[in-house]
């Protein structure tokens, strides 16, 4: 026997505007939660220097700036009383005469700021030095 269904079949329909909303919201949720700045900390290690090149002897005069592991400094063995960019400049541009274009060399201790070293390397650069040496001491043989 067949049986006659009065009943004609429903269309079934998912609503898809119900289920864009939601995928709109988690959207926008882990958009606004997402930090996209990677905050990362550098560990630097300094290196030693193993071999030196040895300067030219120098025929003229040399400006030489030399700082302490506390960050004083000193221009041509002449101590600064005071350890900031407009004494540091003065001191340069007196023991240079003006002149620009004589060899400058910054020695620092190896616990020295960078911070007192950026600020030597300023002073010069604003005066117009632009032969710039660092110097270093050769590192012992039988130490790594």
């Amino acid at each position: 026997m067949k049986f006659r269904r009065n009943r004609q079949r429903e269309n079934v329909d998912i609503n898809l505007a119900s289920l864009i909303d939601v995928v709109f919201v988690l959207l926008l949720f882990f958009v606004v939660t997402t930090t996209f700045t990677r905050e990362t900390q550098l560990r630097v290690e300094l290196p030693e220097a193993t071999s030196a090149e040895q300067a030219p002897a120098d025929q003229g005069k040399l400006v030489e700036i030399t700082i302490s592991a506390e960050g004083v400094y000193s221009v041509n063995n002449h101590l600064l009383p005071k350890s900031d960019l407009a004494t540091l400049s003065e001191a340069i541009e007196r023991e240079s005469g003006g002149d620009n274009k004589l060899p400058l060399a910054i020695s620092a201790d190896g616990r020295t700021p960078h911070q007192a070293v950026v600020t030597a390397m300023d002073a010069a650069g604003k005066l117009g030095f632009s032969q710039l040496r660092m110097t270093t001491v050769e590192a012992a043989q039988g130490t790594p």
